[in-house]
């Protein structure tokens, strides 16, 4: 179903002529230099065709011949190569001269017999090259294992572009499929008895895999064979298949700042495509969807055009309505993969229309939401991600994420099924053990404890805003603790060195019959000096206390099982951010005193 499914996005990627998608038997590759040629086969020039518009010189992606799989065999590419091949050249290389001479016998039998003048120039050069010419000023040192192409003087393609160097490359690929060595079977992906591809081409873009490329499909162990079948032939796929679905995955695992059909979460690389009658309807719900995964945080118009969205399906609005281009019955495709050695692992597989998934984005950024709200956008998946791993020097890494717990995540938000159990319990580790209580963090509690445990959310919208009628322990709890820091922080202002959030939020959150008694007593002499410095705010904040105390039982808690933890966080943060929002002008008139000391 997923390389079918690659199989036909590549042929209508062929249909458009989209811009990096390659012809059979080509791929793109990095190269740094082209050799000019002259009639007679002789260097008259080395042109550099990096890419220098970043801080450093960086190879130049061009479609070249597909170069063959490599792993400890010698294995030349047709008219392209690394200098070790083409020049005999290399500061890595110890075996630069076999590979030469590899790369010189299989072009003198490729291209025996042609007439046609850059094909003829390209052989005398390999007939009189020497290594002992790699040499300034043509050559220089930097060029050593770069991969290197040819053209002629006066012309501006490419030796490999001419017709006759794509005949003799068409002639190749034939004579491979129709060799003894190449076995005939029924196609696994398109049905057609074809040619079978041994190996697959690599896979190159997946975060964490091997830069030279892995594979989804792949038998290199006796124990991965049956009936004595060896590699390919165990999974039966065409040439043709094998090279369109890898063409089209390195399509869509190209990297830049306008391709946006991948998405990096965790380990795990996310590609995504749709299907539709009408090309411009396709690009338009990629290019939406990439949105709604990964809402853009700088570009308030895009970000605008996501929230319309999301809102609009909320409120029951059909896609075209909200914008013509876009349709629901559009097919999407979304596929995870992961690292795995010289593998990849397919963390997840979805297909489904747009309206579904764009439904199910605004679910999750419905479960989300909380109040005040602490982001201009509904946070990525990937930001969500980051909110479960530890900082260290401030800030947290992608590679600190659970691996499996990424994936899940982002399943959950696509399929609308239940969030992982361990995010909450990742979230509150998090929380207990850096003292960090954001507001991404707490929306990702209140998202959990609304879609995976809905009988015990009984006050309805209560988890969304400061709820002052609620009577849940935890939530209760949370907001005595917000209570009791403000006083400690309004008493001593900023000579506060480590709050009571910093020092004691896990245990409290965790067992607080052990923490709170102690945290109460300390709190009254707090108290003492703000009733000295700033009465007013003294009697409101005594008054926040006993309303809530008053709704606890008679004894606090020995503990709180995960959920509850999980409402402590979310009144924490109602409480503590009541206070830090702007008074309204009812109580600044009340008494200048009464908000001395608050942050607006």
């Amino acid at each position: 179903m997923i390389l079918q499914a690659l199989v036909r996005y590549y042929e209508r990627l062929i249909e458009r002529k989209a811009d990096g998608i390659p012809q059979y038997g080509y791929s793109p590759e990095k190269i740094g230099y082209a050799i000019v040629l002259d009639a007679g086969g002789a260097v008259v020039d080395v042109s550099d065709i990096r890419d220098t518009s970043g801080k450093k010189p960086a190879p130049s992606v061009l479609e070249v011949p597909q170069p063959p799989k490599r792993s400890s065999n010698i294995a030349p590419c047709f008219l392209w190569d690394k200098t070790s091949y083409v020049l005999g050249v290399s500061a890595t290389s110890k075996r630069a001269e076999q590979e030469h001479a590899a790369f010189r016998q299989y072009h003198e039998k490729a291209l025996e017999g042609e007439s046609d003048p850059g094909l003829k120039a390209f052989l005398s050069f390999l007939h009189h090259w020497q290594p002992e010419q790699f040499r300034e000023p043509l050559f220089r040192d930097e060029m050593k294992d770069a991969n290197v192409i040819f053209r002629l003087d006066g012309e501006h393609r490419y030796l490999h572009e001419r017709d006759a160097a794509q005949g003799v490359r068409a002639r190749l690929l034939t004579d491979a499929g129709d060799s003894a060595e190449s076995a005939i079977a029924t196609c696994l992906v398109t049905g057609e008895r074809a040619p079978v591809a041994l190996l697959h081409p690599a896979v190159k873009g997946v975060m964490g895999a091997q830069s030279s490329g892995a594979s989804i499909v792949s038998f290199n162990l006796d124990a991965f064979t049956s009936y004595g079948k060896s590699q390919g032939l165990n999974a039966p796929v065409s040439e043709r298949a094998a090279f369109a679905y890898t063409a089209a995955l390195n399509y869509l695992l190209r990297r830049g700042a306008h391709h946006r059909q991948n998405l990096q979460v965790g380990d795990t690389t996310v590609v995504f495509w749709a299907e539709a009658d009408d090309a411009a309807q396709a690009e338009q719900a990629e290019v939406t969807f990439a949105s709604l995964l990964n809402p853009p945080d700088t570009d308030e118009s895009e970000a605008e055009k996501v929230r319309q969205i999301l809102d609009g399906v909320a409120n029951g609005r059909a896609l075209n309505e909200i914008d013509p281009a876009l349709s629901s019955g559009t097919r999407m495709f979304v596929l995870g993969l992961a690292p795995n050695a010289s593998r990849l692992s397919i963390r997840f597989w979805l297909v489904d229309t747009f309206g579904d998934l764009a439904w199910r984005i605004m679910a999750h950024a419905r479960d989300l939401r909380i109040e005040p709200q602490p982001w201009k956008t509904v946070p990525s998946v990937w930001r969500l991600a980051l909110a479960t791993a530890p900082t260290r020097d401030g800030r947290a890494k992608s590679e600190d994420i659970s691996p499996l717990l990424a994936g899940e995540l982002l399943r959950s938000i696509l399929t609308g099924s239940r969030y992982p159990e361990s995010l909450l319990a990742n979230v509150l580790m998090r929380m207990r053990a850096d003292g960090d209580v954001s507001g991404v963090r707490v929306a990702i509690c209140k998202a959990v404890l609304a879609r995976n445990h809905p009988s015990s959310v009984s006050q309805g919208e209560m988890l969304v805003s400061l709820n002052k009628e609620s009577t849940q322990p935890g939530y209760l709890l949370g907001r005595l603790f917000a209570a009791l820091e403000y006083v400690q922080r309004s008493a001593l202002g900023g000579q506060v060195n480590a709050t009571i959030r910093d020092r004691y939020f896990g245990a409290a959150s965790a067992t607080p019959a052990s923490i709170f008694p102690v945290l109460l007593r300390n709190t009254q002499n707090h108290l003492a000096k703000l009733r000295k410095e700033r009465p007013g705010q003294a009697v409101n904040l005594e008054r926040d206390i006993r309303e809530i105390v008053g709704g606890l039982p008679e004894r606090f808690p020995r503990s709180l099982h995960i959920e509850e933890q999980g409402r402590f966080a979310i009144g924490y943060y109602h409480q503590s951010q009541s206070y830090y929002t702007k008074r309204g002008t009812d109580d600044v008139h009340e008494s200048e005193a009464d908000t001395e000391g608050a942050l607006s």
